[in-house]
């Protein structure tokens, strides 16, 4: 039998009982009960919570296109925002070779726009595009989103300034609604493969489904695998009431009595730079999803231990809001041994034939009881081995206790009205007509 994530509430014990926890996660089931059977706010986007198991018919259609898109081309730009990029970023991060890109052979490219409106980025996108054989993977519900929608109309212009308009046309594919908006129409009228996002999964639940899974895939990631490992966590939480057996209801009840403290901001810690974009991901999840009608926990994030000569100063003796959530990794993918040398003038001739994994691992754990004795609460998130398997447990659980974790705190996890504001003011500036 696979191993599972799973929840360490012992940083905890100095400020909460182990036992409080539990009893709060046992009373956070009727909140499971909630969300799987689809009685409570927000109940029209749960699509989600079964996409583990209603994505496979699709699977090896997302893997052929990701072939095509590869025999094509030797770069694909996805354009997106938000959900429609941060989730495949953080899959294809986690799992790429750090310095894949300037390898002799790099392999297939999956580069990103339509996340900003920063000349300097797309001038530079460009001039790289210049010199690439591209492709375009444009992922918009309606295809009027501004950022995606302007990079995508200067990428597309490019395209078919460099291959003509037929040949750009194969090279483009597009993720949108299935009937209607800007987007599909123009996809319709120039021919583009297609694939739906679900009118009943919102944007940063959407990992899971093609906006996710083809831009992982055309990265040259095992799909099958990182939903196998979906599809492992969803029977593992969907239906299990035992907080024991049950880990998204531990670290959903946890986080909130951790608030009831005063504690209302989160940090999501990683000791590997690779889970960078997983934490960027799992801001916009819980941030979205969590800060609204002024309440919510903030989601920060820090990158150890190259942040710990940063922001470690702040965690150890500031304000105590805080409370940490380390994702912690049992085994490293590869081993390196620190060596030996006859002067020893840097005095870690100690750490001589023990391998850098073990130092890191230390770092972690050193870090983390000094934290807490000054006053941060922690809770570990364990994972057995970044791959894809795991990492598709990971963002499944997390998606499962933030819809458990919004219920408790009272809001529905699954609308963003504040998102609009900002558009308004945008659009007036730029004089938009009404």
């Amino acid at each position: 039998m696979k191993n599972s994530v799973a929840v360490n509430i012992n940083g905890l014990s100095a400020f909460i009982p182990a036992e409080e926890v539990m009893a709060a996660a046992a009373k956070a089931s009727l909140h499971l009960d909630t969300l799987v059977n689809g009685t409570g706010a927000g109940s029209e986007f749960l699509g989600w919570v079964s996409l583990p198991f209603d994505i496979q018919p699709d699977i090896k259609k997302i893997e052929a296109c990701a072939e095509r898109l590869r025999r094509l081309s030797d770069t694909t730009v996805v354009v997106g925002i938000g959900g429609s990029y941060l989730g495949s970023k953080a899959v294809i991060e986690a799992l790429s070779d750090s310095f894949g890109a300037h390898l002799e052979e790099p392999g297939h490219q999956v580069l990103f726009a339509g996340q900003n409106l920063c000349s300097d980025y797309m001038h530079e996108l460009i001039n790289l595009l210049d010199e690439r054989n591209y492709s375009i993977i444009v992922i918009s519900k309606s295809g009027t989103t501004t950022e995606p929608a302007v990079a995508f109309r200067i990428l597309k212009a490019h395209l078919e300034a460099k291959r003509g308009k037929k040949e750009a046309a194969e090279r483009i594919v597009a993720i949108t609604d299935s009937s209607k908006g800007a987007l599909k129409k123009v996809a319709l009228r120039e021919g583009y493969e297609t694939f739906d996002i679900p009118d009943n999964v919102g944007g940063r639940y959407s990992v899971l489904t093609a906006v996710g899974l083809l831009p992982v895939a055309t990265a040259g990631i095992r799909i099958d695998e990182f939903v196998s490992g979906a599809v492992h966590m969803a029977n593992l939480t969907n239906r299990q009431h035992n907080p024991e057996l049950n880990p998204a209801l531990v670290y959903a009840a946890a986080r909130n009595l951790v608030h009831n403290l005063g504690k209302n901001t989160e940090i999501l810690v990683n000791y590997t730079p690779k889970l960078h974009y997983v934490a960027e991901w799992w801001k916009q999840l819980y941030g979205e999803s969590e800060g609204k009608v002024g309440k919510g926990i903030f989601p920060a994030s820090v990158d150890n231990t190259s942040d710990l000569h940063s922001m470690g100063q702040y965690i150890q003796e500031g304000e105590r809001n805080l409370f940490e959530t380390v994702l912690s990794i049992a085994a490293t993918r590869k081993k390196i041994v620190i060596p030996s040398t006859p002067d020893n003038e840097d005095n870690l001739n100690f750490l001589a034939g023990k391998t850098l994994a073990f130092v890191n691992r230390s770092a972690e754990q050193g870090t983390r009881e000094a934290h807490i004795e000054g006053g941060v609460p922690n809770i570990s998130i364990e994972i057995p081995e970044l791959n894809e398997f795991y990492l598709g447990q990971l963002l499944y659980f997390f998606e499962i206790a933030c819809a458990i974790s919004g219920y408790i705190l009272g809001v529905n996890p699954f609308d963003q009205p504040g998102v609009e504001a900002y558009k308004k003011k945008m659009f007036s500036l730029l004089g938009k007509p009404e």
